[in-house]
Formats: structure tokens, sequence, C-alpha cells
């Protein structure tokens, strides 16, 4: 089955193709940099872009999508949510369980900052899901990458590539992606225990098929989603035991709405990304109940005011890297993300020149100097 904007979807498709063409080739003509925007709930996320706004909200609609194959095709000025909801509506999801921090959140916003939720290590990320995209380019002529199926790609795959790219290679108008269906059954449960014996039990059952989706250690507690079907959910979850626990946590922890996100501490707000298995790490100035164990101990968010050298070295040292996701008392901060080796630099410049030479999309996003 395949739709085209239909109202069984409940998302009216409009197609502003040529007007965001016509404004990129007039940015291009002028030198002007333009800062692109979809929902704007992630501009926090990343430098600060000082150019024209250009809007992506009145590109929106789904253009194709066959539940039988698990394709979809969206305009991404969608609403996320709109999108959400088309899916679910056929039993099916995005797998890689994006967050929103925001109601008008877009699809474009999904794949521009390539952030994914609590299912990420067990489901896979952003990025894995991509099949194909429509990109504007600074010519303003429309160009489609990828398809329609998964393959192997030799050289760039310039789909991926817009994956966490932030808008800064051109603008996407389109994405192609493959999706999953609901699981069967699921449940959530509360576990209490301490820090080194969750650690332990991580690494305990990503050695056994233990149907587990989501699995987070805070305040004292082993938080974890058992997604399957409905006999191996319930008798994996009487074998662990423990409480039941809403399953609106995991939602809460995607959107960053638990107490933990909204503590009063003025400190800037890190996201460390780390090997499986990794201990806790020796930060100065963080105590235990500082940081938050997400993806079973992978990625760590972390409230500390230690200088960010220092501390991407620590992180460095263990054999991850570390994002400052929000700065001191939610202000902007000047490097965000983990300076780049001079090696990976070189191949970033020279993609930014190939794409966007003068630099006209969301110039200094990801990085000062390009």
């Amino acid at each position: 089955m395949t739709t085209h904007d239909t109202p069984h979807h409940d998302i009216p498709g409009h197609d502003a193709s040529e007007a965001l063409t016509d404004r990129i080739r007039r940015a291009e003509a002028e030198g002007t940099p333009l800062r692109i925007v979809g929902g704007d709930t992630k501009a926090f996320y990343g430098r600060p872009v000082e150019g024209e706004t250009l809007s992506t909200r009145e590109h929106h609609g789904i253009t194709e999508y066959d539940p039988v194959e698990l394709i979809v095709s969206v305009r991404t000025g969608t609403p996320l949510r709109e999108l959400e909801s088309a899916l679910a509506a056929n039993g099916q999801m995005l797998p890689c369980e994006p967050p929103h921090f925001g109601e008008n959140a877009t699809v474009g916003g999904m794949i521009a900052t390539g952030l994914s939720g609590p299912r990420r290590p067990w489901a896979g990320s952003v990025r894995d899901f991509v099949l194909g995209t429509r990109l504007i380019t600074r010519q303003g002529s429309e160009q489609r990458f990828g398809g329609q199926v998964m393959k192997n790609v030799a050289g760039y795959d310039l789909s991926r590539l817009m994956v966490g790219a932030q808008g800064t290679l051109g603008l996407l108008t389109e994405v192609s992606m493959k999706v999953l269906p609901l699981p069967g059954a699921s449940r959530s449960l509360h576990l209490d225990m301490p820090l080194t014996e969750a650690l332990e039990k991580f690494s305990e059952w990503g050695r056994q098929p233990v149907p587990i989706t989501a699995a987070a250690w805070l305040d004292g507690a082993l938080h974890l989603r058992l997604e399957g079907g409905p006999s191996s959910v319930a008798a994996t979850a009487e074998r662990l035991g423990g409480d039941e626990l809403k399953d609106d946590f995991w939602e809460s922890l995607r959107e960053q709405r638990l107490a933990f996100f909204n503590a009063e501490d003025t400190r800037p707000l890190w996201r460390l990304s780390l090997p499986n298995h990794t201990p806790p790490l020796e930060l100065p100035d963080v105590e235990e109940t500082d940081v938050l164990y997400d993806w079973a101990g992978a990625q760590r968010w972390v409230r500390s005011g230690l200088d960010a050298g220092a501390l991407r070295e620590i992180v460095a040292r263990a054999g991850g890297h570390a994002t400052c996701f929000r700065g001191a008392s939610g202000q902007p901060v000047e490097e965000p993300f983990t300076p780049l080796a001079p090696v990976v630099e070189k191949y970033h410049r020279h993609l930014k020149a190939e794409l966007d030479p003068q630099g006209i999309f969301n110039p200094g996003r990801l990085y000062a100097a390009f």
C-alpha cells in the first residue's frame, strides 16, 4: 500500500521546495548566510548561528508510505509527532526513539541532530534507518541521494552523512526511512540496587537473550524496559523481579523531563559516550547523584563544572568522547563538541568547501572554523 499526502495520515502535505530553492539561490548569489530552522526545539544543541532564518515548516507531509515494506518518505518540515502518529496507526514506529524537546520538533531536526533515545543500543541510531534523502544544494538544485532499500555504499554515503551534520552541508527537504513494528508487549521494571551491581548486570545481560530495549541507572535504582513477545516479556519480568515502573519514565528520560535534568544546578550538562562496560569515571567535582547512566552505561549524563579540556581528557582516556549538551545555566558554549583530530578536521573542511564553499548553510553550527 502506498499513500500520497492522504487524509488517512492526518498530515496534509505541502511542497514548498520551489520557494526554498529560490531563497537558497539568492543567498548563494549574495553570499548571505542562512540559519535553517524547523521547529527550533534543538536550537541549544551546537553553536549559535548568525544568519537570515530559513524555515522548513511549510514543507511538510508524507510523500510515500508502504507499511508492508516498512518504508516511509516524508518532507523534513513535518512535525515529528505527526509522523509518529501516522506510523502508530499502522502498528509501526521509528525504532531510534528520537527526542523532541518540544511540541514543534520536526523530522528535519531529528535528522540534523542525529539524536536517539533509550532504545538506541538495541535497535540502532537515526543514521542506521536512513535510506535516502533529498537535498537542495548551494546552486539551488534538488538532488536525491540513496533510495528506499538498505544496501552497501562505496565512497561517500551522502544520505547518512547528513545525519548529525546540523544543516551545514545543504538543506534537507525529504528523507526516506526504514520503520519497524511496535513490540507485541512492553513492561518496565524498577530494581533497587547499587551502581556497581547494576553495571555488572548490564554486562551479564548483554551476553544473554534478555528482551531489554532500555536500561538506565539513577538514584540508587536500575530501570529496565522489556519488549517483545508477551510470553517472553512476562517470563523475564517474573525472573528479574523488582517493582513495576511507569512506562512514561522512558519518555521523560528521552525528553529530559526527569528531576535529574531539572535540578537547581547551574553547572553544564555533559553527554558522555563511552564503550560498553566502562566503570564509573573519576571526575573531581562529580558525585554519584550527579550522573545518570543510560544505554546500559554507554551514555552518561553528567553535571560537572570541570574545565572542558580536563573533562574531555579523562573521557578520552576511557575510550569515549564528551559533548557539552547544555552550558552553565543553559547558556551557549564556545566548543560544545569534542575538537576534531587534525586528519578528521581536514576531511571536514574539504567536504564543507566542496558542498558549501561560501558558508551559507548554518555556518559555525558545529565548529567555529566551518
